[in-house]
């Protein structure tokens, strides 16, 4: 009998190769690829797969939080996250949420089919460049203090409202996405803030990118309107959204210059201010 997998990825390209690799296998089926954090979840509660692959850094809804609640409503349903982050703080953070499987994306093909036949038969998995980290971390744990890093104090829904606003979501957009009122957003947004000793939107968007909750818009020379290897830019670059704004910026004109500003919410004047502070410093 084939076991049935939900991928969760948000690339194409390699969603697509996933599905095409991991369909191939004699004993893997592929149910369904998704490519944001809210559909992961509600495609594994209506399909309720085996298992899910699932990437750390979606839209929306990050992976943590989506192994969070799928563990929580299906804990028969295995988790196998697929990542770029080696750091320990993102190990503890998805071995807290009850992954069965840690791999990072420069593994093997190799790796990754051993890691999904460890896990359907009831083992751990972690890569082995993570596993000996966590050992050696283990090993000189009595020689250097462990201090609770701020980002670890953030509670899941903090940690959500965080990467919503620096993806560009006003508050009112963040509690429809995530089903509650602009009131809960601003509560959890200022606590936050306060955690984090951050001041405005644009502080926020950097802890974002620092972290890995979201991706980099583009390069700085693309972002100010230059040419790259002396072509011009692609015209779906000459206007782009950065994280943490509500507005459309403008490379070709002066950086951070909105062309639409929008309703920020709270702090959405100050962090368009503070881009521009900011932004050649990313």
């Amino acid at each position: 009998m084939k076991h049935r997998i939900l991928i969760a990825e948000e690339h194409n390209l390699l969603r697509q190769g996933l599905r095409s690799m991991i369909g191939a296998l004699p004993d893997f089926e592929v149910v369904a690829d998704v490519r944001d954090g809210k559909e992961a979840i509600r495609e594994t509660m209506h399909l309720q797969p085996a298992m899910v692959l699932l990437d750390l850094a979606l839209p929306g809804t990050s992976g943590i939080e989506v192994a969070t609640q799928v563990k929580r409503r299906l804990p028969h349903v295995r988790v196998v996250v697929l990542t770029a982050h080696k750091s320990d703080e993102y190990v503890r953070e998805t071995l807290r949420a009850g992954v069965d499987g840690y791999v990072l994306k420069d593994a093997s093909y190799d790796e990754l089919v051993m890691a999904l036949r460890s896990v359907m038969g009831g083992k751990k998995f972690l890569s082995p460049e993570v596993s000996g980290h966590l050992v050696d971390t283990f090993l000189n744990g009595n020689k250097r203090s462990v201090r609770t890093s701020p980002w670890e104090r953030l509670t899941s829904r903090e940690r959500s409202i965080l990467k919503l606003v620096a993806e560009g979501h006003t508050n009112r957009g963040a509690a429809e996405f995530l089903s509650v009122s602009p009131k809960t957003v601003e509560k959890h947004r200022a606590s936050l803030m306060r955690k984090l000793g951050l001041r405005n939107v644009a502080e926020l968007t950097l802890v974002a990118l620092e972290s890995g909750l979201i991706q980099r818009p583009g390069t700085v020379l693309r972002l100010m309107g230059g040419r790259e290897g002396g072509a011009e830019a692609p015209a779906t670059d000459r206007g782009v959204r950065l994280p943490g704004s509500a507005g459309v910026f403008e490379p070709g004109g002066a950086l951070g210059e909105p062309l639409d500003r929008g309703d920020a919410g709270s702090g959405g004047e100050a962090g368009a201010a503070g881009f521009r502070d900011t932004a050649l410093r990313l």
